[in-house]
């Protein structure tokens, strides 16, 4: 893949050591830069139902009959993800099973430097090797493991020409660099890989680019003419010639020193950045109700705050244990007491709500699931830079559960503030944006036939979703033809 650098360029940053500056002027949503990825693989935990090429979630994957642990889309994929894999396909083979993903990926880092060395093509802008490691700061246990990782890895690949501190170098630079990859909607994580020109740009709390991974098209049955899974570095605003470019490395909804407690902890340094150097927002994530000028007491916040950490802790367990049941229980119980003492946009409410609504949902409780989601959207637009991806997925399912609440105003006005995000940090053509343009379009249809009336659209809604004929319906409301394909059916 040829890609076009002229945007950026390295440069000293002094402090922070090297970062990447933009060489023009650059609008919101521009493509600063794209970069395949030099090594990448699936979670071990998805490995059946990710594509070990373009890392789609699919049914029904096709196996590698070789090896039996990669999965792909179908035979284009696999022959186009064969040069990654050839060497991995036999190490799996001869050892009867796969190892780890940090093995895996250290094994396809490694095999590709020996094949190509640690740079690929003139648009790479460092190598491999240069990246940091910062395995001198690694704490006691990050040590044990990384050891343990080396051991599997010479077990792996025994013939291997490098030496322990070289494979140890290498597993040092993913721990600190490697890129967390999501399925086609960006609804989870499934792997992780190695963007050596992503890890030039350095981090900060309110950056001005958002990154994505763009799966490529692999639509064409000739593997030579699928595009490459790349991420890209988009600008989430105007960003100035020789401003420096800058992504969140960490969600920026927790308070600044859990922030820092964070980046120190997995990047080994301290961020000194704007918002943690002043604290900003940290008021608003943890404020009081305010009610006529009045607050609740600092012991009855202190109470309520420690109440919903360990509310946090039961949803967890019982969301993870399935019982999804218990989460709404938990959720309700936590939300009457922090609604009279905590504010909008406390951090601990936000949680509650986003769990709450995120189960209703699945539940197909769809009203209440609504009310909490508009909740939580509302808090986040007060905290979250405006163009935020994560704001723009949020805002995303609460229109969804809206629309499926039979809200559908709010839920189409929320579609529509949601389309306006991703189209800046995603861009028109990833499948979300895509997904999304044509949920706004329904939303929008479905709309026009709730104003002409009101009654008959609700009347066709609920026909819809009990798969009732609807040929009256339809001729009494005459505005589009195919007025069932309208109806998200649930």
């Amino acid at each position: 893949m040829t890609l076009d650098m002229d945007n950026v360029e390295v440069f000293d940053t002094g402090v922070k050591g090297r970062g990447l500056r933009t060489t023009k002027d650059l609008c919101a949503g521009e493509v600063v830069l794209a970069e395949p990825s030099f090594a990448a693989v699936v979670f071990d935990s998805l490995s059946q139902q990710v594509c070990h090429s373009c890392f789609r979630r699919q049914a029904n994957l096709h196996r590698c009959a070789q090896c039996k642990f990669a999965h792909y889309c179908d035979r284009t994929c696999q022959t186009a993800c064969w040069d990654e894999h050839k060497q991995e396909c036999g190490a799996i083979k001869k050892n009867g099973k796969a190892p780890n993903e940090n093995v895996r990926l250290a094994a396809r880092v490694l095999w590709r430097i020996q094949k190509d060395t640690g740079i690929v093509s003139d648009s790479q802008l460092t190598s491999v090797d240069q990246l940091e490691d910062h395995v001198a700061d690694m704490p006691a246990d990050n040590l044990k493991e990384l050891k343990i990782d080396v051991h599997n890895f010479l077990d792996y690949c025994p013939n291997t020409r490098h030496g322990v501190e070289y494979i140890s170098h290498i597993f040092g630079i993913i721990n600190c660099n490697g890129f967390t990859l999501s399925d086609q909607r960006g609804q989870q994580a499934v792997g992780v890989g190695l963007f050596p020109n992503l890890c030039l740009v350095n981090h900060d709390c309110w950056p001005n680019c958002a990154v994505i991974l763009n799966h490529g098209n692999h639509s064409a049955l000739n593997a030579t003419f699928h595009s490459k899974r790349r991420v890209e570095l988009r600008a989430l605003g105007k960003i100035a010639e020789n401003e420096e470019l800058t992504v969140g490395y960490v969600d920026f909804l927790n308070v600044s020193t859990d922030r820092q407690r964070a980046l120190k902890h997995q990047y080994h340094f301290d961020c000194t950045c704007k918002s943690c150097s002043k604290n900003l927002k940290d008021d608003l994530m943890m404020a009081a109700k305010e009610t006529e000028g009045n607050k609740p007491s600092d012991e009855l916040v202190k109470e309520v705050q420690e109440l919903s950490l360990e509310c946090l802790a039961k949803v967890e367990a019982a969301r993870t244990a399935g019982d999804f049941h218990e989460v709404v229980k938990l959720c309700r119980e936590c939300l009457d007491k922090q609604e009279p003492v905590l504010a909008d946009t406390h951090l601990y409410q936000l949680r509650i709500l986003s769990a709450a609504s995120e189960v209703l949902s699945y539940l197909k409780f769809f009203s209440e699931a609504a009310e909490y989601s508009r909740r939580m959207v509302e808090g986040y637009m007060k905290l979250y830079h405006p163009n935020n991806a994560q704001l723009g997925m949020a805002t995303m399912r609460a229109g969804v559960t809206h629309w499926h609440a039979g809200l559908i105003e709010v839920g189409h006005g929320m579609i529509c503030k949601a389309y306006a995000i991703l189209m800046i940090t995603h861009g028109p053509n990833h499948s979300i944006t895509k997904d999304l343009e044509s949920m706004r379009m329904q939303t929008e249809m479905e709309q026009r036939i709730f104003k002409q009336n009101e009654c008959v659209y609700h009347s066709m809604r609920e026909a819809a979703l009990q798969n009732k004929p609807m040929g009256m319906m339809a001729e009494a409301v005459s505005v589009e033809d195919n007025v069932k394909a309208l109806f998200h059916k649930q």
